[in-house]
């Protein structure tokens, strides 16, 4: 095997991808998050993707347990970014939804996640920042629902 093929291959790049995607990742979280959890972050983007979910329907989502969402909606709801209803449909359950100043606070995290990247692409070559341009369109198939 060739040093060409073998740097290309699967087996080589998938843990490569995986430590810089988790590198990039955690970088843009601990310069973006402020005064809030990255659960709860996720929470915000994730309330604002479903619209008003139902609690048990944004704990699934978030892949937790439901008792660990309604501690990270407390909180949430605490600082003022959520608000819960009851859910009109099952009084039972309750519904959430993001407050003007929890739309405010994903705008903000997501501004200083664009700046640092910001920073960080001005600071490499022209012949870098086109190679970055090359390998989004495979990066964005790459992270694509199958």
């Amino acid at each position: 095997m060739t040093v060409a093929s073998a740097s290309t291959s699967v087996a080589s790049l998938a843990p490569r991808l995986r430590v810089a995607v988790t590198r990039l990742n955690r970088r843009l979280r601990s310069n973006a998050l402020g005064g809030i959890s990255p659960a709860q972050a996720s929470a915000l983007a994730m309330i604002e993707r479903l619209g008003s979910p139902a609690l048990h329907t944004l704990a699934a989502a978030e892949q937790i347990r439901p008792p660990s969402m309604t501690r990270i909606v407390d909180a949430l709801e605490s600082d003022g970014l959520v608000e819960r209803r009851v859910d009109d449909a099952d009084r039972r359950s309750s519904r959430v939804s993001l407050t003007s100043a929890g739309r405010r606070e994903l705008t903000t995290i997501r501004n200083r996640k664009t700046a640092f990247l910001e920073q960080r692409l001005a600071a490499l070559s022209e012949a870098d920042r086109v190679s970055v341009a090359k390998a989004l369109d495979i990066l964005e198939r790459l992270a694509e629902e199958q």
